[in-house]
């Protein structure tokens, strides 16, 4: 598959989420909002490890273009995080899952528009069948939770993996035990 391809189809299914998540009856939204929360997670690593690094290379303004990006993307980490912790029983939920998809919305766009485009252009069919590869390889190993002042390549790198960990295990005991915190 395609990378481009990839990570529209991905753009796709966070925007299908974030509908499902508010869409959710209140005892359900728990569970969507999870769904939700790993897939920005691990999304968004990939594209940091992956897509970004890559990027800065090949495309015309490749550093400017991928900083903005992951300014966007570092302000929606933080969001994220604290609606991550504060659970979906925050009385200011809704009105962070609003802005918060208003934030990724834009940022997909903006991705869309001044990232992919770019690097569809500026490169083989081989080179972006190998980025999926590479982008479904670091999925499977990202952290399952926001860790925001870690977008960057060697940041990912260099923490991504004891965090992944961490993350999972802390996935697997609450889902074990039927908590969310």
């Amino acid at each position: 598959m395609d990378v481009i391809d990839l990570l529209l189809a991905q753009h796709a299914l966070i925007r299908d989420l974030f509908d499902e998540v508010e869409q959710a009856a209140p005892e359900q939204r728990g569970e969507a909002f999870t769904r939700l929360v790993r897939l920005l997670a691990v999304h968004e690593t990939a594209e940091e490890e992956i897509v970004h690094p890559y990027a800065r290379r090949k495309i015309d303004a490749g550093d400017a273009v991928v900083e903005d990006r992951l300014a966007e993307e570092n302000e929606a980490k933080q969001l994220l995080q604290q609606m991550d912790q504060a659970g979906v029983e925050d009385p200011a939920f809704m009105d962070n899952l609003l802005l918060l998809r208003g934030s990724v919305e834009a940022h997909a766009r903006a991705e869309e528009r001044y990232e992919f485009y770019k690097l569809r252009a500026h490169t083989t069919e081989a080179e972006r069948r190998t980025l999926a590869t590479g982008v479904k390889a670091a999925e499977a190993m990202a952290p399952t939770h926001p860790h925001p002042g870690t977008e960057s390549a060697t940041k990912n790198m260099l923490m991504g993996t004891p965090i992944a960990m961490m993350d999972r295990a802390r996935d697997a005991i609450r889902q074990a035990m039927g908590t969310k915190s």
